[in-house]
């Protein structure tokens, strides 16, 4: 459902996007390519929000990350690392390897490109895991993460979008509109809890009706 264009303007709203629950899978799962850019200006347009918070995660490899002086990877830092990285080891590294890492540094440039768009990026370390069959799975969950942020910036907005269709979200939203916070929900439809669509009911937009806003033109050959 998209929200009536008639609401108070003069609300800060601070958005929160989780990026691994609204974008999991990427380009292929959500079927259309993201324009960041456009997604922003949407958000200032359409919401009038003051702060753009994105959480997600980044390789950093061996990258010497402090967890406990730091809230959030530099990916400008881990950037150039992985760039030195590549460079210093490429004769070690089979091509399967240099690929790897050569597409973590792009991923490392994209949230840079997001960086200077306006979004506050919230980073963690992407951890590997190994499974009981011996397989190996890479996960940086920002649940807790983003609990956090809501709960540290509640003082400073009146009104939050949140970007994510996880149930884990419940109880924070839910005290979030107990404390007279208006909370709205942008997720896509399918990946959505039914709780947290319980509970956003007439606040609840799905971002899959956003395409033909947000989704990023094909460059001409």
């Amino acid at each position: 459902m998209v929200q009536s264009l008639h609401e108070p303007k003069d609300m800060k709203t601070f958005v929160f996007v989780d990026a691994a629950n609204l974008f999991y899978g990427g380009e292929k799962s959500l079927g259309w390519k993201i324009d960041y850019r456009k997604l922003l200006l949407y958000l200032k347009k359409r919401y009038q929000a003051k702060k753009v918070f994105y959480f997600g995660g980044v390789e950093i490899h061996d990258y010497p990350y402090d967890y406990i002086t730091n809230d959030s990877v530099s990916v400008e830092k881990v950037s150039k690392y992985l760039s030195r990285y590549i460079k210093t080891n490429a004769k070690k590294f089979d091509e399967a390897r240099l690929i790897l890492l050569s597409r973590h540094v792009q991923r490392t440039k994209f949230y840079i490109k997001l960086q200077t768009f306006g979004y506050q990026l919230v980073m963690k370390p992407v951890k590997l895991y190994v499974q009981p069959d011996g397989s190996t799975h890479r996960k940086a969950n920002c649940d807790v993460d983003m609990a956090f942020y809501l709960m540290k910036e509640k003082d400073r907005f009146d009104r939050v979008l949140i970007l994510s269709g996880d149930g884990d979200f419940l109880p924070v939203l839910k005290y979030l509109r107990h404390i007279g916070k208006d909370v709205l929900v942008l997720a896509r439809g399918k990946r959505t809890a039914r709780e947290i669509r319980q509970f956003a009911g007439a606040r609840f937009t799905d971002f899959e009706y956003l395409k033909m806003l947000l989704q990023m033109k094909e460059k001409s050959k």
